[in-house]
């Protein structure tokens, strides 16, 4: 998403965007820009998402 100077600040409602660019500073290390590593969510390397069921017919409303 990109940011303009004018809009709203994404930190502080009540704040228009000046340009300061805290919103892109990272939350762990406050001498880096965020490059969305993930560290500060807690995210893996590797997504897992458990499939438990393949519907094959969508009008079957067994599921």
């Amino acid at each position: 998403m990109e940011r303009r100077i004018g809009d709203k600040c994404i930190l502080d409602d009540s704040k228009i965007c000046d340009g300061c660019m805290e919103c892109d500073i990272c939350d762990l290390d406050p001498t880096k820009i965020c490059d969305n590593c993930g560290k500060c969510l807690n995210i893996q390397d590797d997504a897992v998402i458990k499939i438990d069921r393949i519907i094959m017919d969508p009008d079957d409303q067994d599921y």
